[in-house]
């Protein structure tokens, strides 16, 4: 009779430690631009697409929109670019159930210009090393916007803020690879893997001086032969050089997610919580 009356209190205890939204889970977040959240049958398109490939249950994960003022803080700053509320349709997946490596994984026939690889770059230029990422847009659209409400969810889901300096290094290193493809017609992927190789070379070496960066691209565009201007491998030096200047920040980002991304506080509680149960029923059978 004792142990069942102990078990019942437990148990009671245990429903007052589980929060009334237990039913949202909240590694998932999903970053709509705020065209597509206005537009029903957009939004449905971009839902389905989450479920489908994500396999997660729509009703059940946190919900936010990015509005073309938030994506305009960091364009206008970065490429003059300003875009206005019905031109803000990529929109964003984030889970961070699935977290041993970062992924992101692109809809290819919405999303023309942004590639995962690209995405995946600049996430991790961020400090952003888990989850996964899916990125898809009702119509076709660059996918440049679609970065900011990946940061978005990111801060979500996490609750902490990534630092303003950071953002803007990994926005503009999204948005100089973009208008180096619009412009040279170089292939994505091939420029994607370039910048990864330069930027291994200048942090592995720790360089922050100009000029031997567009000394180390120059030669990785002569070994693989891309075909790009002077003006691009400035514009790549540049961005490169401002993702190697706010390392400081990037590192004091990762701290404080280290322990985000490597547990769960909830499910430790929880299990603490159970153990704590069975202690006092062998403690008592």
């Amino acid at each position: 009779m004792r142990k069942i009356t102990i078990l019942l209190l437990a148990l009671i205890l245990g429903g007052m430690l589980i929060p009334i939204g237990f039913a949202i889970d909240s590694n998932v977040v999903i970053t709509y631009g705020e065209t597509t959240y206005s537009n029903s049958n957009y939004k449905s398109f971009v839902d389905n697409f989450f479920i489908n490939q994500a396999n997660v249950d729509i009703n059940n994960v946190g919900i936010k929109t990015i509005s073309a003022d938030q994506v305009n803080q960091i364009s206008s700053g970065i490429t003059g670019k300003s875009y206005n509320s019905g031109q803000i349709l990529s929109s964003a997946l984030v889970d961070l159930n699935d977290n041993q490596n970062l992924k992101v994984s692109v809809d290819k026939s919405k999303i023309t210009t942004i590639t995962g690889d690209m995405y995946l770059s600049a996430l991790k230029s961020a400090g952003i090393t888990k989850g996964h990422v899916y990125v898809t847009s009702p119509v076709q659209a660059t996918g440049e916007s679609a970065l900011a409400g990946i940061m978005n969810s990111y801060e979500e889901v996490t609750d902490v803020q990534i630092p303003d300096s950071v953002k803007e290094a990994a926005n503009d290193e999204i948005y100089t690879q973009a208008e180096i493809v619009n412009n040279s017609g170089v292939n994505a992927d091939d420029l994607s893997n370039l910048v990864n190789q330069v930027k291994d070379e200048v942090a592995g070496d720790n360089i922050t001086n100009h000029n031997e960066i567009v000394n180390i691209i120059t030669n990785k565009v002569e070994n693989n032969n891309i075909n790009i201007t002077n003006v691009d491998i400035e514009n790549l030096a540049n961005s490169i050089e401002q993702v190697q200047n706010v390392q400081g920040d990037v590192n004091y980002y990762k701290d404080q997610v280290s322990d985000v991304f490597g547990n769960s506080t909830a499910d430790g509680m929880l299990d603490g919580f159970f153990n704590w149960i069975n202690s006092i029923i062998g403690a008592n059978s």
